[in-house]
């Protein structure tokens, strides 16, 4: 069983600019649509003819308040190498429709 079948009403908030938030027990029974949407995220880059001699990496780290008070959706992406190329892409992809 969810995690949100389990956690007892709750309250709706006021209506905002999009309307009024869904109950979580019917969100439940729409997740995974009907239809397919296809997205793609082309990335080209490269890493040619670098030279890295005598050299020291560091560290990195994520503390436990690093995503303290966040909302949306986070990225990270730490390196501590050297030459690296690092292409990232995300595809957000949200659909409104009428209730």
């Amino acid at each position: 069983m969810s995690p949100l079948a389990v956690a007892g009403p709750v309250a709706l908030e006021e209506p905002s600019a999009i309307g009024i938030p869904v109950d979580p027990g019917v969100l439940q029974e729409l997740r995974g649509g009907e239809s397919s949407v296809d997205n793609k995220v082309l990335t080209d880059g490269w890493v040619d003819g670098n030279v890295a001699e005598d050299v020291v990496t560091g560290s990195n780290a994520i503390n436990g308040d690093a995503f303290a008070n966040t909302s949306g959706i986070s990225t990270v992406i730490q390196n501590t190498g050297n030459n690296v190329l690092i292409q990232n892409g995300m595809v957000v992809n949200v659909q409104f429709v009428g209730p």
